[in-house]
C-alpha cells in the first residue's frame, strides 16, 4: 500500500532535512540546495511488504529514502528472485531505470517507509539551471555501479563466511553514517533475504551467525545484532569494506 503526501512549506525539505548531508544535496552549496526545494513536492509512504515500483513500470521518478528501508530484486520469467540491494535512509533508489525509462527491478519496503519523489521531467528542467545537479547524478550513478561491482565480487570471489562478515561491516558503516550505533542494530531483512543477496542458503547464513557468536565476533538475538569484535570481523572478511 502506498500513500502520497504533498510537501507543504512547513514540511521537511532538502534544505532542512537531517539527511541532506548524505542524500542528493551532498556537497552542494546552501543556495543550490534551496533550489532543490522547488523539485521535492511530494513524498510517498510505503507499507511494509508493498512495492514502491515494479519491474517494467515506466520510470517517472527516482526516490530519496527519507525513513525506513527497501530492497531491490530481479525476477525472471520462472519467478526466480535475486535480491540486488538493501537501501537505507539518505540513499537514492530507481537510478537503474533511467537508461530506457523503465524500471528493471522491483523495490519492496522492508518496513513502513517514506520516500521523497524526484520527478524525472522536473529534474531534467532544473538541471539546466543548476549544473551541479548533473554532477550529483553522475556521483549517484557511479555509486550504484560500485555497489553492483561489490555484489559481483562477493558472489564470485569470497567464501561464505567472508560474504557475511563483509555484509555486516558494510551495514555497520552505513548505519554509522546515519548517526546510529555501528555496533548495535536491528536487521530489517530476514536471514533468508540476506542469503539470497549473498548467494547463500538460509541454513548457511544461520550456521554462520551461530559460528560468529561462538567465536565472540557478535552477539545475536533474533534480528538484533551486537558486533563485539569489529577487528576480528574485518580480519575474517579478508576485504577492504571501506
Amino acid at each position: 500500500m502506498q500513500k502520497r503526501i504533498s510537501v507543504t512549506p512547513d514540511s521537511t525539505r532538502c534544505s532542512t532535512c537531517m539527511l541532506n548531508e548524505i542524500c542528493l544535496p551532498l556537497g552542494m552549496q546552501r543556495g543550490d540546495v534551496n533550489k532543490l526545494d522547488e523539485l521535492i513536492k511530494e513524498r510517498i509512504r510505503i507499507a511494509k511488504g508493498s512495492a514502491l515500483f515494479q519491474l517494467g513500470d515506466p520510470t517517472e521518478a527516482v526516490y530519496g529514502i527519507r525513513s525506513g528501508s527497501l530492497k531491490t530484486q530481479l525476477e525472471d520469467s520462472s519467478g526466480q528472485v535475486q535480491i540486488t540491494g538493501f537501501l537505507l535512509p539518505g540513499e537514492i533508489i530507481g537510478m537503474d531505470g533511467l537508461l530506457d525509462n523503465t524500471h528493471v527491478s522491483n523495490a519492496i519496503a522492508l518496513e513502513d517507509s517514506e520516500v521523497c519523489v524526484i520527478r524525472i521531467d522536473e529534474l531534467d528542467e532544473l538541471s539546466h539551471h543548476l549544473p551541479v545537479l548533473q554532477q550529483q547524478l553522475r556521483r549517484l550513478m557511479s555509486k550504484e555501479i560500485s555497489r553492483s561491482h561489490q555484489l559481483v565480487m562477493s558472489l564470485g570471489a569470497l567464501r561464505s563466511e567472508q560474504r557475511l562478515a563483509a555484509f555486516l561491516i558494510n551495514l555497520s558503516q552505513r548505519l554509522s553514517t546515519l548517526g546510529y550505533s555501528p555496533s548495535e542494530f536491528i536487521l530489517r531483512m530476514s536471514r533468508e533475504e540476506i542469503g539470497n543477496y549473498l548467494g547463500l542458503t538460509l541454513e548457511t547464513v544461520s550456521r554462520l551467525f551461530s559460528r560468529f557468536a561462538r567465536e565472540g565476533l557478535i552477539r545475536v538475538h533474533q534480528r538484533e545484532v551486537h558486533i563485539l569484535d569489529m577487528g576480528g570481523l574485518r580480519l575474517l572478511s579478508g576485504t577492504d569494506c571501506g
